[in-house]
C-alpha cells in the first residue's frame, strides 16, 4: 500500500507525489496498471497529463482570441466523447450486415460502450483505445432480445449474445398500441357499457406491466393501459387527465400487437369539470410582471472544446448523453484535481400507493423500462433556459436503426447564485462580500404526463449539487361522486382524484478523489456521553464502511449524517486526515410499500439511501439491466451478496433520492415545480475557503 502523502497546491502537487504499486489493488484499481506502464510518473501526473488534466507548462497556453471564444474546436477526440451520427450509422450498418439481418429487428438502444476507467483517464492523443458501440436489439418476429458490441476501430461485431429478459419499450410500440386496442371488440364493448361510442375521443396511455405472477408476463412482451376521454372534440389540447375512464384496462402483446385480454372492474362516472391550463383557459393573466433581462456583454465565462469538453471557474468535465440514462458527466475535476469519474442518474421508479384496480399495478421504471434520454426535450431559449446558452445535441437511433438527432437536448448556462461569502468588521465597518455564480448543466424529460428536470449546479466554492425538478400533470383516477378515496386526494367535487405515490431517483456516483483508490466513511454528530461542566458538548463520530453490507445506509437528519468519499493515501496537511468530498442529503424518504410487494422485489435499491460497491463494468443499473417484466432481485441486492471489500479501491456509490407525493389541490392541473436532490462538497479537501480568490463584483444600482 502506498504511503499517505500530504497534498500540496496543485501545481506542485502535480509533480510531487510518487506511487508504489500495491498487491492489494483490485483488478479494477487502475492506478497500479498505470504505474506499471508509466513507472517514472506520479499518479497525479498520470491524471493531469491526460487529455483532460494537463499539467501547466506542458501544453501551450491558449491565446487571447481562444479565451474569448466560447466554443474552441480541437482535433483530439477523447474515448468518452459522445458518439457522432456517422459513428452510429456505421455501427448500425455493421450489425445489419452481420447477425442482425432480420427485417423485424428493432433498435431499442444504441449508445457508447464506455472503455475501462484506466483507458479513459490516462488517455493521451495517439493512444489506441478501441471505439465501441453498445446496441440493445429486439427481434419482433420471435420475441428475442440481443446485445451487441461493435468495434468501430476494427469495423466488426466484437460481441453478440441473446439475453434473457425484456428490453425497455420503444417509441413505435407506444404509438401503435392505441390503434390496436381501440380495434378490439372486447374493448369497444367495455366502452359501450359506459356510453362511449366515438373512439376518436378515447385516449389510451401505455404503462409498463410489471410482474405480478400473471401467465402473460412470462409468455409475452406486454403493456397495460389507462384510458381517458376527450370531452370537447373541438379542443385537441384539452387536459384529458381530468376525465379518466376508471376501472378499464387492456393488456396488449407488443410483439403481435394483439390484445390478450380486457379487464373491466366496473364503470365509474367520468368526471366532467374541465381542467385546462393554456393562457386562453385560465382567465385574465397578470399584468404587473415587468421584463427581467439577463445579459453578459463580454460573453460567457465557460469554454467548450470539441463540442463536449467544458472548462469553467477551475471546473473541468466532459458532457455525455445516453438514450437510457440521459445526461452523463465524466471526469469531473476542480483546479486540476480529480473528483469523479462520472455522475449520472442510473434508475428511477414511481410506485403508486393506491389499492384500486386502476392503480395497484402501477410502478414505472422510467430509466430501465422507458429510456429517459429517449424522452428528453429539445430545450428552448427563454423558456427552459435563460441567459447566454450553450446547447448540446444528443445523437441516438430511431427504432428502425436510422440516426436520430435531438437538438438542444442539454442546456448549459451561468446564473447568479446570491451571496458567496460576506463579512463586516464591526470595529472598522469594512465589508467584504462576493457574489456567487453557478454553472448549470441540465436536461428535461417528459415521461408521459410528468416532466422531470435534472440540473447539475457547479459552484465556485468547489461544490456540486443535483437539483431534481418535478412538474407536469399528475396521474388521476375517479371515484363515484360523494366518495372520498382512501389512498388519494380529491381534486374536484365530481370524483376526480390523484393517488398517493412516490418517486425514487438512484444516482450512480463514481468518485476518484485525488486518485482512483478511495474509501467511504460515515459521520454522525452525537452528544458527549461523559459529563462536561455545562453539559453542552457534542462531537463528530466517524465510522469507516469496510464492506458492501456495512455500506447499506440510510439518512438520519437527527444526527446530521453525512457520507464522505476519501482518499486514504492523500492527507490534508492542516490536520493529517485524508482529503475528501462529502455527500449531503436533502429531504428524503424511504418506500412505504410492504417488503413482500412486487414493487419492493423489483426495486430493491430503494430499501436504502446509500449503497457502495467496488467498481465492476457489468454493474451499471441498480435494478438490473432489464427491469421490464422482471420478477425482482436483480441489481444491487444481487451484487452485494458477495459482501466485497470497499476500502482503498475503485468505487461506485449509489445514492437514492426519495420524494413522497401526497397530492395537494394546488398541484392541479399542472404541478408547480417540486425540488429534490443532494449536494457534493469539499470536506477536508482544501486548506481554506477555495473561493477567496473570486473577485469582488462592481456595484451597479439603477
Amino acid at each position: 500500500m502506498s504511503t499517505p502523502q500530504l497534498f500540496l497546491p496543485h501545481y506542485a502537487y502535480a509533480t510531487s507525489r510518487s506511487y508504489a504499486p500495491s498487491t492489494q489493488v483490485s483488478d479494477y484499481g487502475g492506478v497500479a496498471e498505470a504505474a506499471r506502464i508509466y513507472p517514472q510518473r506520479s499518479v497525479t501526473q498520470l491524471f493531469m497529463q491526460s487529455t483532460l488534466f494537463l499539467i501547466p507548462g506542458e501544453e501551450a497556453s491558449p491565446s487571447k482570441e481562444q479565451k474569448e471564444t466560447m466554443v474552441v474546436p480541437t482535433h483530439v477526440r477523447h474515448p468518452l466523447a459522445p458518439l457522432t451520427p456517422e459513428e452510429i450509422a456505421t455501427a448500425v450498418s455493421i450489425v445489419r450486415a452481420g447477425p442482425a439481418r432480420s427485417e423485424q429487428i428493432r433498435f431499442v438502444m444504441v449508445k457508447l460502450h464506455e472503455p475501462e476507467p484506466e483507458a479513459a483517464l490516462f488517455y493521451k492523443p495517439g493512444d489506441v483505445v478501441p471505439r465501441e458501440v453498445f446496441l440493445s436489439l429486439l427481434d419482433k418476429a420471435v420475441g428475442a432480445a440481443y446485445e451487441a458490441i461493435v468495434n468501430l476501430t476494427e469495423e466488426r461485431v466484437s460481441s453478440w449474445k441473446r439475453v434473457e429478459g425484456q428490453p425497455g419499450f420503444i417509441l413505435e410500440e407506444f404509438l401503435a398500441c392505441e390503434d390496436a386496442i381501440k380495434a378490439d371488440p372486447r374493448f369497444q364493448e367495455a366502452l359501450a357499457r359506459r356510453g362511449i361510442t366515438d373512439l376518436a375521443r378515447v385516449y389510451i396511455d401505455p404503462w409498463s406491466a410489471g410482474h405480478y405472477g400473471d401467465p402473460e408476463e412470462d409468455a409475452h412482451r406486454v403493456l397495460r393501459t389507462t384510458v381517458q376521454y376527450l370531452l370537447d372534440p373541438a379542443n385537441r389540447e384539452e387536459n384529458t387527465s381530468a376525465h379518466p375512464v376508471a376501472g378499464l384496462q387492456a393488456i396488449l402483446d407488443l410483439n403481435t400487437m394483439q390484445v390478450i385480454r380486457v379487464d373491466d372492474f366496473g364503470a365509474i362516472p367520468i368526471p366532467q369539470p374541465q381542467a385546462n391550463y393554456l393562457p386562453k383557459d385560465v382567465g385574465p393573466l397578470r399584468t404587473d410582471l415587468k421584463p427581467l433581462e439577463i445579459t453578459q456583454p463580454e460573453g460567457a465565462s465557460f469554454t467548450v472544446k470539441d463540442g463536449y469538453r467544458v472548462n469553467w471557474q477551475k471546473w473541468e468535465f466532459l458532457v455525455g448523453f445516453s438514450p437510457r440514462e440521459g445526461l452523463i458527466l465524466y471526469h469531473i475535476a476542480y483546479d486540476g484535481r480529480p473528483l469523479f469519474r462520472s455522475v449520472r442518474l442510473a434508475e428511477m421508479v414511481v410506485p403508486y400507493g393506491d389499492s384500486s384496480w386502476s392503480h395497484n399495478r402501477q410502478n414505472a421504471f422510467d430509466v430501465g423500462e422507458y429510456g429517459l434520454g429517449w424522452l428528453a426535450n429539445s430545450l428552448e431559449l427563454g423558456c427552459d433556459c435563460l441567459g447566454l446558452i450553450h446547447y448540446f445535441d444528443a445523437h441516438m437511433t430511431e427504432n428502425d436503426g436510422s440516426t436520430r438527432t435531438l437538438p438542444n437536448a442539454v442546456c448549459m448556462h451561468e446564473e447568479d447564485d446570491g451571496i458567496l461569502w460576506k463579512h463586516m468588521r464591526y470595529r472598522t465597518g469594512h465589508v467584504e462580500v462576493r457574489r456567487s455564480r453557478r454553472l448549470v448543466v441540465s436536461f428535461i424529460a417528459s415521461v408521459g404526463i410528468y416532466e422531470y428536470g435534472f440540473f447539475w449546479y457547479f459552484r465556485q466554492d468547489g461544490s456540486l449539487e443535483m437539483d431534481i425538478k418535478l412538474t407536469g400533470i399528475m396521474n388521476t383516477g375517479a371515484v363515484p361522486p360523494g366518495v372520498k378515496p382512501a389512498y388519494g386526494t380529491l381534486l374536484n367535487q365530481d370524483g376526480l382524484y390523484a393517488p398517493n405515490h412516490q418517486h425514487f431517483f438512484c444516482f450512480r456516483l463514481e468518485p476518484m478523489i485525488d486518485g482512483l483508490q478511495n474509501s467511504v466513511v460515515e459521520t454522525n454528530t452525537v452528544p458527549e456521553e461523559q459529563e462536561t461542566p455545562f453539559g453542552n458538548a457534542f462531537k463528530l463520530v466517524t465510522s469507516r464502511l469496510a464492506t458492501e453490507e456495512e455500506a447499506q445506509r440510510d439518512i438520519n437528519p437527527l444526527s446530521a449524517r453525512r457520507w464522505k468519499f476519501i482518499n486514504p493515501n492523500v492527507l490534508n496537511p492542516m490536520n493529517g486526515d485524508p482529503v475528501g468530498y462529502e455527500l449531503v442529503p436533502h429531504e428524503n424518504v424511504l418506500p412505504f410499500a410492504r417488503p413482500n410487494s412486487s414493487f419492493m422485489k423489483r426495486a430493491g435499491f430503494v430499501t436504502h439511501h446509500l449503497w457502495v460497491t467496488p467498481y465492476h463494468p457489468a454493474e451499471q443499473y441498480p435494478a438490473g439491466d432489464y427491469p421490464n417484466q422482471h420478477p425482482g432481485g436483480a441489481g444491487l441486492p444481487a451484487w452485494i451478496r458477495a459482501n466485497r471489500p470497499i476500502e482503498n479501491t475503485l468505487l461506485t456509490a449509489w445514492f437514492t433520492v426519495g420524494v413522497n407525493h401526497i397530492a395537494r389541490p394546488e398541484d392541479w392541473p399542472v404541478m408547480p415545480v417540486a425540488h429534490a436532490g443532494f449536494l457534493l462538497r469539499p470536506n477536508n479537501f482544501f486548506g481554506s475557503n477555495p473561493a477567496l480568490d473570486v473577485p469582488p463584483a462592481h456595484a451597479a444600482h439603477g
